[in-house]
């Protein structure tokens, strides 16, 4: 993890159930005696995560749909690190203003970008749902109201338009975008993500998610080749744009389609625990 992290040392289980009573009940002693809470639970997860966003960033509640994603929060903070020292290098302003696209319902990327550094947020979603549910989450810490702007995408074909208004300035935009390409392949990979945890394929995957959450048409290659298109219409009005990249052989038709536009680009590499992701970050200016 970054060295910024503060998530990097193991969970505290009994400190976090104290900021966050209803994580207590899941917590247990597995077989080499160390406090823990089953991964694969996603009620475990959630109470988790609640306890860490109360503790670690003073968020006095948080609540998601059932079913829908749910956020490793260490790993969110990571995207957010590696953001703060991209946009560092070549600027010192003190006020920085970023564009989450598809915030979700958990709102997670500005609530840490707002705590962690201060930043001025705007999250867009295409789900009307999860834009309501952002925008409860807001509500429910008074002071983020002043820091993040939830936005609806009407328009599924757009990224950036009908979002980033004339003469609005962004320092950067920031993606999760779907990784896979159908449902099918979502469940398969799920199932799959419970086997390496050492738990029943047949439990109910850990961390949720929606259709346009998981899965989208042509999965996340296409989804970011689509995203670099859209962005040389908006170049002077986002620093840096970024992207997670969960998959390393979707790289090379990413990087064809960044020189197709002419865009300055770099690979970020991102490690949590076992698990390898990469932010590719490209700008025109």
């Amino acid at each position: 993890m970054h060295q910024k992290n503060k998530h990097n040392s193991s969970y505290n289980f009994p400190d976090l159930s104290e900021s966050h009573p209803e994580l207590f009940p899941h917590i247990f002693i597995n077989g080499y005696g160390i406090k823990t809470i089953d991964f694969s639970d996603r009620e475990a997860v959630f109470h988790l995560n609640k306890a860490i966003l109360k503790r670690d960033y003073n968020i006095q509640d948080w609540h998601i749909p059932k079913d829908y994603l749910c956020p490793p929060i260490p790993g969110r903070a990571d995207y957010i690190h590696h953001l703060h020292d991209l946009i560092s290098e070549n600027s010192t302003e003190s006020s920085i203003t970023g564009l989450d696209i598809g915030v979700g319902s958990s709102c997670i990327y500005p609530i840490l970008g707002s705590r962690l550094y201060n930043w001025n947020m705007v999250g867009s979603d295409i789900h009307e749902n999860s834009v309501k549910v952002a925008l409860q989450n807001i509500e429910a810490t008074p002071d983020l109201k002043n820091k993040i702007e939830i936005l609806h995408q009407k328009n599924n074909a757009n990224i950036f338009k009908g979002i980033v208004k004339k003469d609005e300035y962004y320092h950067f935009s920031m993606c999760n975008p779907p990784f896979y390409s159908s449902e099918e392949k979502a469940v398969k990979k799920a199932k799959q993500k419970m086997e390496n945890l050492g738990y029943s394929a047949t439990k109910t995957s850990n961390f949720g998610g929606q259709a346009n959450e998981l899965w989208c048409n042509g999965g996340e290659k296409l989804f970011i080749k689509r995203m670099i298109k859209q962005s040389v219409d908006f170049k002077n009005q986002v620093g840096w744009f970024t992207s997670l990249v969960s998959k390393s052989e979707n790289l090379p038709k990413i990087q064809k389609s960044l020189k197709k536009a002419n865009a300055t680009y770099k690979i970020i590499d991102m490690s949590q625990g076992n698990k390898k992701s990469r932010i590719v970050a490209w700008t025109f200016q």
